[in-house]
């Protein structure tokens, strides 16, 4: 038994790999799927979408490999941060659908936290705000909107910790899912706060009371789950973690002082620290290794890869096309004409705020944002444009940490792909950028964890594998001329803030239309 699999839950994709202890990739397989998107700045999902996308990754990628299943020794399973984590009544079935990471509906239950605890109390206990981007936040949201829903609520289960229950029948959580969910876990005991949860209504008994490190062993495979997805039953499942802090185990990340950034969907730029931040603003939980000594520290783009996506879906109808016929990649021939472009994309500067943002700015009403347009311009600066405004992201997340990030930068996501963005990161930032040599970012994670958590592997035998890519260096004309657009990509947040506050207020209460008589 010397294979693992490593399982992850993104936001738009669920993707199983099966790796040898020596990291090589043997097989895999992608479940895609959409989000629900009912009203602007809403975002959830079905959990069964995701637990159904889990088990035909994990069945395909087994099937593909032809390894016998007596071969496979274990499986770690991430996921997307779940936000409120998804409701469940008595029977542990689906309440309601899952208010993820993404949805930013809770902006009033956000000021109650404000004016009833104060973020004072909350940053004492947990290291955290208040925000809608928060799951406690979410949770109060949904007490106050859905009462009927609330009543019918017996527990709340972020969505990897969701499949394992059904895969295992065991109901547990792992410390960085826990802590994720913000105002309401104690980062000094690494415990849910009961002072708390008392003040803000939410009943203990809505959490899981397992807290397990993510190298831990939840349960094995039930008998059903095994025969559904062709392996053994009771073969170990790892109880994994958030998908950012995976992506980070996958390059190698295993101690304090490294700054990495998971780049997919949208963006976590964290530094792995042995102590806590406090007080800057910052999202901050538990590791996924060693969870009670270290800590994730991080800021970052609430749209990153989502941006790109829908530029592509919005305005390169001619390219999809083309690649539905046959062609080439549609990003492909997108990121090889940005190369062609000079740094600066000709003074287009793009905020990249189409879902608001959080850390490190916190503002719910934050705008998308494109500035500098002429008739001079063409697609590619536009695209270009695009690609910078999340290196610029990347930048202000690193400034907002406020400390010494060390020499390079570690960068995994979906954003590796593409040389030219792998250099703008460099450029933007001013550091060596280091990625990982194949594409399977936080599932790397997931099957270390899993190594770990079975035995079958140590921190010194991951240290041997080969990881990483080399590293990429900055280019320092065009480090100088990104300097001067980050400064103006700074200052127009600022100058356009009320602006965008508006825009907010009018989508939210729009002008009666008046009939003509």
């Amino acid at each position: 038994m010397n294979d693992l699999l490593g399982t992850d839950i993104g936001t738009s994709g669920t993707k199983t790999v099966l790796m040898d202890t020596e990291g090589h990739l043997i097989a895999q397989d992608l479940q895609e799927y959409d989000i629900i998107t009912p009203r602007p700045l809403w975002a959830e999902q079905w959990p069964d979408v995701w637990l159904d996308a889990a088990k035909a990754s994990i069945r395909n990628t087994v099937q593909k490999s032809g390894i016998s299943k007596e071969k496979i020794a274990g499986i770690a399973i991430s996921g997307l941060y779940g936000g409120s984590g998804i409701p469940l009544d008595e029977n542990l079935k689906p309440v309601r659908p899952c208010m993820i990471w993404m949805d930013r509906r809770a902006e009033e239950e956000t000021k109650w936290v404000l004016e009833h605890i104060g973020e004072e109390n909350l940053q004492e206990i947990t290291y955290n705000g208040a925000d809608p981007y928060y799951g406690y936040t979410k949770i109060l949201w949904m007490k106050r909107h859905e009462p009927e829903n609330w009543k019918k609520t017996k527990l709340f289960l972020p969505p990897n910790d969701y499949v394992i229950y059904h895969l295992t029948g065991e109901i547990a959580i792992d410390y960085s899912s826990a802590g994720n969910i913000g105002g309401i876990f104690d980062m000094n005991t690494r415990t849910w706060s009961k002072t708390l949860m008392d003040q803000m209504g939410i009943p203990m008994s809505m959490m899981p009371q397992r807290i397990v490190e993510s190298t831990d062993i939840v349960g094995g495979l039930t008998k059903k789950a095994a025969e559904e997805l062709g392996l053994s039953e009771g073969m170990p499942v790892i109880a994994g973690g958030i998908d950012c802090g995976a992506a980070n185990i996958g390059l190698g990340v295993l101690e304090s002082g490294i700054y990495a950034a998971s780049i997919g969907t949208s963006m976590c730029a964290a530094l792995i620290s042995d102590q806590p931040a406090k007080g800057k603003g910052l999202i901050v939980w538990p590791y996924l290794y060693d969870a009670k000594r270290l800590s994730y520290c991080f800021a970052g783009a609430n749209t990153a890869g989502a941006i790109v996506k829908w530029f592509k879906q919005t305005l390169c109808q001619f390219e999809l096309e083309a690649e539905k016929h046959g062609g080439r990649n549609a990003y492909d021939i997108l990121n090889e004409q940005a190369s062609k472009i000079p740094a600066g994309s000709n003074g287009l500067i793009v905020l990249p705020y189409f879902m608001g943002e959080r850390a490190p700015i916190w503002d719910s009403d934050a705008k998308g944002t494109i500035i500098g347009l002429s008739l001079a311009h063409t697609k590619a600066h536009l695209y270009r444009a695009f690609l910078e405004a999340v290196a610029y992201s990347l930048r202000n997340a690193m400034e907002a940490t406020g400390e010494n990030v060390g020499n390079a930068i570690y960068i995994a996501g979906g954003v590796t792909k593409s040389k030219v963005w792998r250099q703008i990161f460099a450029d933007v930032t001013g550091y060596p950028v280091i990625c990982p040599l194949h594409d399977v970012e936080a599932n790397m994670g997931d099957v270390i964890l899993a190594g770990i958590g079975t035995g079958l592997l140590s921190y010194g035998d991951v240290k041997k594998w080969q990881i990483l890519d080399e590293k990429i260096l900055p280019n320092p004309e065009n480090h100088e001329k990104y300097n001067a657009c980050y400064q103006v990509y700074q200052s127009a947040y600022q100058h356009l803030k009320q602006d965008m506050k508006a825009v907010s207020h009018l989508v939210k209460s729009p002008a009666r239309q008046t009939e003509r008589t």
